[in-house]
């Protein structure tokens, strides 16, 4: 893992040197727009050459039969369904809070806006199914979803090898949500298949298309954007620590191997103002990374230009390399992680302290695992219940309250050019003056 010492240089500008792995993401493009339009224009035929061509299976069943999900959910492993109940429970309690209360603001007598938070009907989950296996992903977007009221929800994900069906602890924790409607499709394809429906297989089309995936995945949510809506692109994961020399250099190290075995081309960033713990850390990864499960794809991640041990002034420093970075998760194992928290601003997750390590948020942390990645989190957020919502504003005037503004609307439509938009206002009070005088002789 290399390391980059940015000791008397601007760390913000500097953050440049810490380049994700963009080549893959840009090669995805061109590939995965090919497979959306096949979809979107043969449907089944077009999921099942792709099944074939990139799953290895064929003449499956790609709707989920309901009695294969009942039968994942009977055969789940006590342990991890406790576990997968657990963090349902605790990421719903958490959703639950980014659901606005209805708001009433009465601007005059009679003049009142109403501002409520409408679901979109029916969203589209993906759930990956590469090189590893993510029920905890079917958690992190469905419960949102459904926290927020929506009422109907599609999951797709990539058909297993050899009998082509879905990974069954996705399907258990499908099941333990009540999501019924299962899709043992991968990819782009799904992605287009979630977004334009798929007639032959009475898939109706979402409004809003959601879940992690690889660079193909976050490609195709390019090209249905506008579509649907969609969360942010997510591509590879990546992690930034802040740490000072408090910091353990073995819970460093195992942190950054946390994430870096996601993906060879994971990103893992330490930012630290000591240079004793970047090099204990440097020694603890030599350690550990050999024994690690996936050791091989934790090495070429680390070891690829997306990762680096980065050497700073100060923290003050660190939290402007970070901000200029803003990583998917961000990591403050300082002396006190809390005074550094104001003036860090761009984060898709933030962890404070030694006992909240992003493994915590990946599963039972109640917050949410899908972010935004690649520096989207300077304008972009997590997935949330708020994903699922549209703010609506109902505005209700009676006749009194419009009169009071109508000189003032209609002062406002002459400067526009637009005499329409006066005249829809004055014409509900046309007569008046008649009536008035009526009512003047009959006295």
């Amino acid at each position: 893992m290399r390391t980059i010492d940015l000791r008397g240089t601007t760390a913000r500008d500097a953050a440049a040197l810490v380049p994700r792995a963009a080549q893959a993401r840009q090669n995805a493009l061109e590939v995965a727009g090919e497979l959306v339009a096949d979809v979107r224009d043969r449907g089944e035929p077009a999921l099942r050459a792709q099944a074939e061509r990139f799953d290895g299976v064929s003449g499956h069943d790609i709707r989920v039969p309901r009695h294969e999900i009942d039968q994942a959910v009977e055969r789940l492993d006590p342990a991890v369904r406790a576990a997968l109940e657990s963090a349902i429970t605790r990421v719903r309690r958490a959703s639950a809070a980014q659901v606005p209360p209805p708001a009433v603001t009465e601007l005059a007598d009679g003049a009142r806006v109403t501002q409520r938070w409408q679901p979109v009907r029916r969203v589209g989950v993906y759930v990956p199914g590469g090189k590893a296996v993510y029920p905890s992903s079917v958690v992190m977007n469905v419960v949102p979803a459904q926290v927020a009221g929506v009422a109907s929800v599609a999951l797709a994900s990539p058909a297993q090898r050899p009998d082509g069906r879905v990974h069954p602890t996705i399907l258990a924790a499908a099941g333990l949500l009540g999501v019924d409607e299962v899709y043992a499709i991968g990819g782009a394809g799904a992605i287009g298949a979630l977004a334009h429906g798929v007639p032959g297989l009475q898939l109706e089309p979402v409004d809003v298309v959601t879940g992690p995936g690889n660079n193909f995945v976050a490609a195709a949510k390019r090209h249905v954007a506008g579509s649907v809506g969609t969360d942010s692109e997510a591509g590879a994961t990546e992690i930034l620590i802040i740490a000072d020399a408090s910091a353990d250099p073995r819970l460093v190290a195992a942190d950054l191997v946390s994430q870096a075995e996601h993906d060879e081309q994971a990103g893992a960033v330490l930012v630290t103002d000591a240079p004793a713990l970047a090099e204990a850390v440097a020694r603890e990864l030599e350690k550990r990374v050999p024994g690690t499960r996936h050791a091989e794809r934790v090495a070429v991640a680390l070891d690829g230009i997306q990762s680096a041990l980065v050497l700073v002034d100060d923290l003050e420093a660190a939290a402007a390399f970070s901000n200029a970075y803003a990583p998917e998760h961000l990591e403050v194992l300082t002396a006190d992680p809390e005074a550094l928290l104001p003036v860090l601003t761009d984060a898709g997750a933030i962890f404070l302290g030694a006992h909240s390590p992003v493994s915590l948020g990946d599963y039972l942390a109640g917050s949410n695992h899908v972010l935004p990645t690649g520096g989207q989190a300077r304008y972009a957020s997590g997935l949330g219940a708020h994903t699922f919502l549209r703010p609506q504003q109902i505005v209700t005037y009676d006749r009194g309250a419009l009169a009071d503004v109508t000189d003032a609307i209609v002062a406002l439509a002459q400067a526009e050019a637009l005499p329409a938009h006066g005249e829809a206002v004055t014409a509900r009070f046309a007569g008046d003056g008649d009536r008035v005088a009526a009512a003047a002789s009959d006295d």
